[in-house]
């Protein structure tokens, strides 16, 4: 099994936790986005969108970081990444989406390089962009994860699962570009508890090998 990632990709990150969790050991390729490594002709024989994260399992390859989770998760089913209930499955995905979907496209490098090189936009605008995104997608999570009554460390449970998947990489985004996330009480206590965890400890972006400053 390969994996193929960059360290800072917050989709990447969110699979290594996955990976971590389940106990799952492929092997790490490092593409470099920085240096457009993902557009070069043998990365695009391998993910035609020229994106990362990439999976090859062996007899698949798949691609989109929820798509690869959801795969880990219905294949090696211990511990489980979603609640079994149906109405608390539809809330962790919620949670999860409103990063995947709602915040993380509107951060992510190419529509950033975009904003630079059609706008003109220097490294403190592209912060502020990122910022005005990110803040109220934090927000609305805040409040689902404030929302919930079951006394756990965790935002649906006693236990990590996606919500947390998602939520750690998206806090590392929100620090890069500089938002202040005291406002988020609840959220800083949820990455807390996660980040104690040895899974996302050695997920962090700091801890692998292709790490550049």
């Amino acid at each position: 099994m390969k994996f193929y990632g960059y360290f800072r990709s917050s989709a990447a990150y969110r699979c290594r936790i996955a990976f971590n969790l389940k106990g799952v050991r492929p092997e790490f390729i490092a593409v470099n986005l920085r240096t457009g490594e993902q557009k070069a002709e043998a990365f695009l024989d391998l993910n035609p969108q020229g994106l990362v994260p990439l999976l090859d399992t062996g007899t698949a390859r798949l691609t989109q970081s929820m798509a690869i989770i959801e795969w880990l998760d219905e294949t090696h089913p211990a511990p489980p990444l979603l609640p079994t209930d149906a109405e608390a499955r539809a809330h962790v995905r919620a949670f999860a989406q409103i990063i995947g979907c709602d915040i993380h496209p509107l951060q992510n490098l190419r529509v950033l390089k975009y904003l630079k090189a059609q706008y003109g936009l220097d490294q403190d605008g592209l912060d502020a962009w990122c910022r005005n995104w990110i803040e109220p997608g934090l927000g609305a999570c805040e409040a689902m994860a404030a929302a919930q009554t079951h006394g756990g460390a965790f935002a649906f449970g006693d236990g990590p699962g996606l919500a947390e998947i998602l939520l750690v990489p998206q806090m590392f985004s929100a620090e890069r570009f500089h938002l202040d996330l005291t406002p988020f009480p609840r959220l800083n206590a949820i990455r807390a508890a996660a980040e104690a965890l040895p899974a996302f400890a050695e997920a962090h972006p700091a801890r692998q090998p292709d790490w550049i400053s």
